[in-house]
């Protein structure tokens, strides 16, 4: 069996003209089933598919993270938030959770201070904390006195003889020792009035000295 050359049509064998469309065979049809040409093949270049399958694997990736990093804190808050328990008793606050302990109880933040107060100032109740979280105890009042800036620096000065004083604009002090606790005291004066904020750490790592 042979096909014309021109419109493929079945033809006998030594066919001069083609029945269909007449064209000349030349010295005979040709054998076999004439070969289209190739198409060019549709869609995604293979380098542009490769790299869309890995931006889609990282994108994915990503999500999946983010989700198990919302779960976990998830996890994490409400098993903080049930083992946080919170008393009040007056002005006495306490908090206690799995990291530790918060106390706002102003009589026992004065006394646990391990500071001596400054003769006649008055503690603010609403400025005072006791914190005790992995093995640091931190203790911080703020207190209120009538006496100049100067005269209550002069005073806590001469109970820290080896502290480190700053000084600013003649009426803020900052005195930070380190001899058996760090210690710091912010003195300032406002509104005709002195603040002094006293903080105390102790425990491991709060000073050179504390953790040997």
């Amino acid at each position: 069996m042979a096909f014309c050359n021109s419109c493929g049509t079945s033809l006998e064998n030594n066919a001069k003209f083609c029945p269909k469309c007449g064209a000349a065979q030349g010295t005979g049809a040709a054998a076999g089933v004439p070969v289209p040409p190739a198409t060019p093949v549709q869609g995604v270049p293979p380098a542009q598919s490769s790299t869309l399958k890995i931006v889609v694997i990282v994108v994915v990736a990503v999500v999946a993270l983010g989700t198990l990093a919302i779960g976990t804190l998830t996890m994490i808050g409400l098993h903080i938030a049930r083992h946080t328990h919170v008393t009040q008793d007056g002005d006495n606050v306490k908090v206690v959770g799995p990291f530790g302990t918060i106390n706002t109880n102003p009589t026992g933040v004065s006394r646990d201070l391990g500071v001596d107060l400054y003769p006649g100032a008055r503690m603010l109740k609403s400025n005072g904390a006791n914190v005790q979280i992995a093995g640091m105890h931190t203790v911080a009042a703020e207190f209120e006195s009538d006496d100049p800036a100067d005269k209550v620096a002069n005073f806590y000065k001469a109970k820290f003889p080896n502290a480190n004083v700053n000084v600013s604009n003649n009426d803020h002090y900052t005195i930070v020792s380190t001899d058996k606790s760090l210690v710091t005291i912010n003195i300032d004066s406002q509104d005709g009035k002195t603040l002094i904020h006293i903080a105390a750490v102790t425990g491991k790592g709060a000073t050179d000295k504390s953790s040997d």
